[in-house]
């Protein structure tokens, strides 16, 4: 297809260069909006990779956190800016940066939900409760509803289970996305407390869910 040509021949001009290259200063580069714009209006690839370029380092990072392997990260920075090419006319996107952020996020859950069982994903994420709080109230595929009803269901019972502190701090982390600061002033406490109530907590989830057979093969 016209369109596989032209992006291919870029990614051989440009991937290895942009994808660890350092950023370089301009205090004459285009706003995001701009190109945006620009990218909207005709279509030009290299227009998009400028975009594109400003913040690959975090798409990868977030790829490297999700799917754990460098090669499939380098791979899902490239992925996702094919996306990009299809989905960003159809999209009003008011902030590009955090709009990326969360397709990002999608691709790597739409990743792990294809390439590995339910047993193998809920392992790994028990065994990274960062990772794994952050996406199994997100992830609810239709051919495992039961499952993530009733995995759902186990979470909420043993999030109430936990002293206030560690519940409060879990709920506004996790699930209202606030950061250390705001939970900090909005508890009173000091964000050492805060981290150390979300540590404390998940570890605690972590040990509720094994008492439930959560992690039973």
């Amino acid at each position: 297809m016209k369109t596989e040509g032209r992006l291919r021949r870029y990614q051989d001009s440009v991937t290895h260069n942009m994808l660890f290259r350092s950023r370089v200063r301009n205090s004459h580069k285009p706003a995001d909006e701009e190109l945006l714009s620009q990218f909207r209006a005709g279509g030009d690839l290299k227009v998009l990779g400028e975009l594109y370029s400003r913040y690959m380092h975090l798409v990868y990072g977030i790829c490297l956190k999700y799917l754990k392997n460098n090669e499939e990260a380098k791979d899902g920075v490239m992925q996702i800016f094919e996306k990009l090419i299809t989905v960003v006319p159809g999209h009003n996107i008011v902030n590009f940066k955090s709009w990326l952020h969360v397709v990002a996020k999608n691709y790597c859950l739409m990743q792990i939900r294809s390439d590995r069982s339910g047993k193998e994903k809920l392992n790994d994420w028990l065994n990274d409760p960062v990772v794994y709080m952050e996406n199994v109230v997100e992830m609810h595929p239709l051919d495992e509803e039961d499952e993530q009803q009733s995995l759902k269901a186990a979470i909420e019972d043993c999030i109430k289970r936990l002293n206030e502190k560690q519940r409060s701090c879990i709920i506004q982390f996790y699930y209202n996305d606030r950061c250390y600061n705001e939970i900090s002033a909005d508890l009173g406490i000091d964000e050492k407390k805060v981290k150390s109530h979300l540590q404390n907590g998940k570890r605690n989830l972590k040990i509720c869910l094994e008492r439930k057979n959560v992690r039973k093969e």
